[in-house]
C-alpha cells in the first residue's frame, strides 16, 4: 500500500474538520439561547440562532461545558491565575471572554486553529466591539500586533498554525512569549482525535517536555468500539470528516495510557455520563426541565461515547487537588 502524504492546508479531509468548527459553534449558541447556560459572547460569531437542535444534543453541550470548565477554573484557582492557558484547536471558543468577566483571566491566554479559522475570528473581533473591548482593556499600549493570521496583546493571543507541525507552532508560540517557566494549562476538545496516533502522541509529549507544570485537559470520543460508536463514525464519514485518531478513543483506559506513555505522571478519564451526575444537580434539574426529553436513552449513549481525560505534571499536586475535587462532588451529588 501506498504511504498517505502528508495533509495539506487544502486537504479535503482538513476542509471537513474546519467544519466542524461552525458546528460546534452553531450548536452552542442553539443551547445558549434556551438558557442552558450563559454566553453573551458567542452571537457575536453566530448571527442567528439557526434551525432547532435536539434535547439530547443541548445536554451533551452543557455536561461538555460544564465539565471542561470546573477543571479549567479549578487550575486557574490553585495557580491563582499566575499561569497560562493554551487552547489548541479553539476554533470559536469564547472561554476568554468568560474568564475575563469572571477575574479569572490568566498571565495570557493563547489560542491556536487554521489559519483560515483564525482568520475569521480575528475579523469578527475587529468588527465586534464587545469582543475587541475586553481584549483592548487588558492590553497595555495603544496599538495590538495584528496581521492576517495571528492577533497578539498582553493577555490575549491567537495564532494559526497547524497543530501536526509542532516546530512551527512552537515558533510562533514563543515569538507572542510563551513562557516555559509558568504553570500551563492545554486544553483541546474534539482536537485529538482528528490527528493520527502518532501525530498526538507528538503533541501530548511537547507539552509534558516542554513546560515544568503543566496540565492538559482533553475532550473528545471514547468507548467507541461497539455499534454505536460505529454509526457514529460513519455518520462522518459521511461528511468526508474522518476521524483519523479513533484507535486511541476505544476505552477510557486507552485515553489514560496515551498521557502516561508520553511524560505525564498523572492520568484520569471519565465518560460524559459520569461527568453529568456529577455536576451540581440542582442546576442540571433545572436544563432538564427547558425541554421534554423524548429519548432518555439515547442520551445514555450519547454520553457513554464522550469523555473528558486531563493529566498532570507539576510541582503544585494539581492532579490530587483534581481528584479530590472530583470525589468531592461525587459524595455531595451522588
Amino acid at each position: 500500500m501506498a504511504s498517505r502524504q502528508p495533509f495539506t492546508d487544502t486537504d479535503t479531509a482538513d476542509e471537513a474538520v474546519r467544519a466542524t468548527c461552525d458546528d460546534a459553534t452553531v450548536c452552542k449558541r442553539f443551547a445558549t439561547s434556551k438558557g442552558y447556560w450563559k454566553d453573551p459572547y458567542i452571537q457575536y460569531f453566530v448571527r442567528s440562532v439557526g434551525e432547532r437542535k435536539a434535547p439530547e444534543i443541548n445536554r451533551g453541550y452543557y455536561a461538555r461545558v460544564q465539565g471542561v470548565n470546573f477543571l479549567l477554573d479549578a487550575f486557574l484557582k490553585k495557580t491563582q491565575c499566575n499561569c497560562q492557558i493554551i487552547n489548541l484547536g479553539a476554533g470559536l471558543d469564547t472561554t476568554f471572554w468568560r474568564l475575563k468577566d469572571n477575574n479569572l483571566m490568566p498571565r495570557k491566554f493563547f489560542e491556536v486553529d487554521f489559519p483560515t479559522i483564525v482568520s475569521r475570528k480575528i475579523h469578527y473581533i475587529k468588527t465586534k466591539p464587545p469582543l475587541s473591548k475586553p481584549i483592548i482593556e487588558t492590553h497595555s499600549t495603544d496599538s495590538l500586533l495584528l496581521d492576517a493570521h495571528s492577533l497578539d496583546s498582553d493577555r490575549y493571543c491567537i495564532i494559526g498554525a497547524d497543530l501536526r507541525n509542532i516546530s512551527d507552532m512552537e515558533e510562533k508560540l514563543k515569538k507572542f512569549q510563551l513562557n516555559t517557566e509558568l504553570p500551563t494549562l492545554v486544553l483541546t476538545e474534539c482536537v485529538l482525535v482528528y490527528m493520527t496516533p502518532s501525530q498526538s502522541s507528538g503533541l501530548i509529549r511537547w507539552v509534558a517536555e516542554t513546560f515544568h507544570s503543566a496540565m492538559f485537559i482533553n475532550y473528545e470520543q471514547a468507548n467507541m468500539c461497539d455499534r454505536f460508536g460505529q454509526v457514529m463514525i460513519e455518520n462522518l464519514q459521511r461528511r468526508q470528516c474522518m476521524l483519523a485518531g479513533v484507535e486511541t478513543c476505544q476505552s477510557l483506559d486507552l485515553q489514560k495510557e496515551r498521557f502516561l506513555r508520553s511524560g505525564w505522571e498523572h492520568a484520569s478519564a471519565l465518560d460524559m455520563i459520569t461527568v453529568y451526575s456529577m455536576l451540581p444537580q440542582e442546576d442540571v434539574g433545572r436544563i432538564e426541565r427547558l425541554e421534554f426529553l423524548d429519548e432518555g436513552e439515547l442520551l445514555q449513549q450519547l454520553l457513554q461515547h464522550y469523555s473528558i481525560s486531563w493529566a498532570t505534571k507539576d510541582k503544585l499536586r494539581l492532579g490530587n487537588l483534581l481528584r479530590f475535587f472530583l470525589q468531592l462532588l461525587d459524595l455531595i451529588y451522588a
